[in-house]
């Protein structure tokens, strides 16, 4: 059997995408944890009704003392004082160890987890456009406050609400079998606390929405200030991100006074009431004790649980105030987070074979939902083993082709297929593991070099890591390299985003990553239009080994790069405006040669070609 700390699966994955409404998103987020958070209530359950015995248990040895008298109460009362005794010592400490454990062992940790598990795992599968439309920090902070919100909310309702809930069923049937007036009394005066709750607690709960969205965005703020902090550097705009930074701080500001305002008047109203219960329910007592019809031990029993409900309110308005807050929070997110996917794989989406790596772009139309822009009537095939180049101006779709072939976007009209299967047929990650690419914008993770490459592979051995490296001529500077920490070689970290590297030795870590990846087909998106031509040539041997034996689609501005390659497709305005083998093309004295003849040796002198 499973050790409690392992009995709810803390990495377990939900059936399906998350429900748009509240309830339905708190059974899919605790989906398979439910028959241990009913365990963990019923401990809670527990500790609810010890509490009220423990002021039944303390009327007893009051009366049984009154009952005695001082010289015999010892002899006359040894089992009622053991048994008491072992309430408070045993029993009582007990119930309060089991409910802490389940509490803090077997609930918080675990469902945590589940929850951020659950949740980042669906929003890693959005689509590109989804996190293009957002900040990286705030989509972090959403998901790491919704994750916690929904814990409190779980740990405070079986912590708090339930003992709370036990304690005051508990004092109602005790205080009933004292006199019914005074139960009475009590009933009355906890449908003024419902009433009071069912007041403030929606107020609490939007407030606490508000908040949770502002300080989302000053954290969105503040990441994206650090995330770009070279150009905010480079241009001066310090001030500017500053002023951007205190108007969403201010904002949080206004948000936290508006709860914090609901918050004081609630707190007040709370405390008046809590106040007024001990004068009730003990003069109420003293009343009746007066006429004869309770007894002393009724007086303290009446007493002890007037005086802990009355602490008790304050207790659980706090926790129903961080409970409401927590449940606002926890909406704030489920907005951000929980859109429905804009790009999923067909029912009955395949696996992707490749055999030969012949790619077909038949009749492709793509106008991002415009009228114009994009790609126009794109036909094309690319033999397998072929080395294809695709130029053309700014804007004349060729990011918008690769784009396509990676299914980052849907097809409008026509189709793409590889080796005769069409990728809106496949799985989309099928698809990406087929297909290699290195980019003019290397990604790169703050992770060791190591890690980075084997990026590639994540069951690559050091070896085989090493040996791409080589291949990529990057092994000589990465054993080279040092960082902060004092890690060194393939252990150094590379930075937030490789900031530690330069242009020339990101590109070579990209093409590691793409040699130990070894798909079929490689695409290379301006792999060096970044780099100088000294650097350039220094990568270009490597660049022709990634290529031996794949399918390729290189897209280049610098022309130099791609004049060896079998053929090259001009695009212009998302057309085909011309096809063919670099010579050919500049015998035809068209938009490629144009291209070709405002650089020199295919290095830039006024500008790039394809500006």
């Amino acid at each position: 059997m499973n050790r409690p700390a392992d009995w709810i699966a803390p990495f377990a994955p939900a059936e399906g995408a998350p429900p748009k409404t509240l309830l339905a998103f708190f059974r899919w987020a605790l989906s398979g944890a439910w028959g241990v958070l009913i365990a963990g209530s019923v401990f809670a359950i527990a500790v609810g009704v010890v509490e009220v015995a423990a002021a039944l248990v303390l009327g007893k040895v009051v009366d049984l003392a009154l009952a005695s008298g001082a010289g015999s109460v010892f002899e006359d009362g040894t089992v009622t004082l053991i048994a008491a005794a072992a309430f408070f010592m045993l029993l009582r400490p007990a119930a309060f160890a089991a409910s802490t454990y389940f509490q803090t062992i077997v609930v918080q940790p675990n469902v945590f987890n589940l929850v951020l598990s659950r949740i980042h795992r669906y929003t890693i599968g959005q689509a590109v456009t989804f996190f293009d439309n957002d900040f990286a920090g705030r989509i972090a902070q959403k998901e790491m406050q919704t994750a916690r919100a929904l814990t409190d909310v779980v740990v405070e309702i079986i912590h708090t609400v339930l003992v709370a809930l036990a304690s005051v069923i508990g004092a109602i049937l005790l205080i009933g079998t004292i006199d019914t007036t005074i139960a009475l009394g009590l009933v009355v005066w906890l449908g003024v606390y419902v009433v009071m709750i069912r007041h403030y607690m929606p107020r609490v709960r939007s407030t606490s929405k508000a908040r949770a969205g502002a300080r989302a965005s000053v954290s969105g703020q503040i990441v994206d200030t650090v995330t770009n902090i070279k150009t905010v550097k480079l241009f001066a705009h310090a001030d500017h991100e500053d002023r951007n930074a205190l108007r969403a701080m201010d904002t949080f500001r206004d948000r936290t006074l508006d709860y914090g305002r609901v918050a004081v008047a609630f707190r007040f109203w709370l405390v008046t009431l809590a106040g007024l219960l001990p004068v009730l329910m003990v003069g109420g007592a003293l009343f009746f004790w007066s006429r004869g019809s309770v007894t002393a031990g009724d007086i303290t029993a009446t007493g002890a649980v007037a005086l802990r409900l009355a602490q008790m309110t304050g207790w659980v308005s706090h926790t129903l105030m961080a409970l409401y807050a927590n449940v606002g929070e926890t909406e704030d997110g489920m907005r951000t987070l929980t859109p429905s996917y804009t790009l999923t794989d067909r029912p009955g989406a395949t696996e992707l074979q490749v055999t030969d790596g012949k790619v077909e772009i038949a009749d492709l139309t793509f106008r991002y939902g415009h009228e114009v822009g994009g790609l126009e009537d794109i036909s094309l095939t690319i033999a397998p083993g072929e080395k294809l180049a695709v130029v053309g101006a700014s804007g004349a779709g060729k990011s918008t082709l690769v784009a396509l072939m990676l299914r980052i976007y849907d097809t409008e009209i026509g189709r793409i297929a590889i080796d005769g299967q069409d990728i809106s047929d496949v799985t989309q990650e099928s698809l990406r593991r087929q297909i290699g690419m290195v980019t003019q914008e290397t990604a790169m993770f703050n992770r060791s070099a190591f890690e980075n490459i084997r990026y590639g592979s994540p069951d690559a051995t050091f070896d085989q890591v090493v040996a791409a490296a080589r291949k990529a001529e990057a092994h000589d500077f990465i054993e080279s390299m040092n960082d902060h920490e004092g890690r060194s070689g393939y252990d150094a970290h590379l930075g937030e985003r490789g900031v530690k590297l330069s242009g020339g030795q990101r590109q070579r870590i990209a093409l590691a990553r793409a040699i130990l990846k070894d798909a079929p087909i490689l695409i290379l998106d301006e792999a060096t239009s970044a780099l100088d031509s000294e650097v350039e040539a220094q990568i270009q041997d490597a660049l022709d080994r990634v290529m031996e034996g794949k399918t390729v689609l290189a897209i280049a501005h610098r022309l130099s790069t791609i004049a060896h390659m079998d053929r090259i497709v001009v695009l212009d305005q998302g057309r085909i405006a011309e096809v063919g083998t670099h010579d050919a093309l500049l015998a035809r004295g068209g938009l490629y040669a144009r291209y070709w003849h405002r650089q020199s040796g295919g290095f830039s002198t006024t500008r790039e070609a394809a500006e």
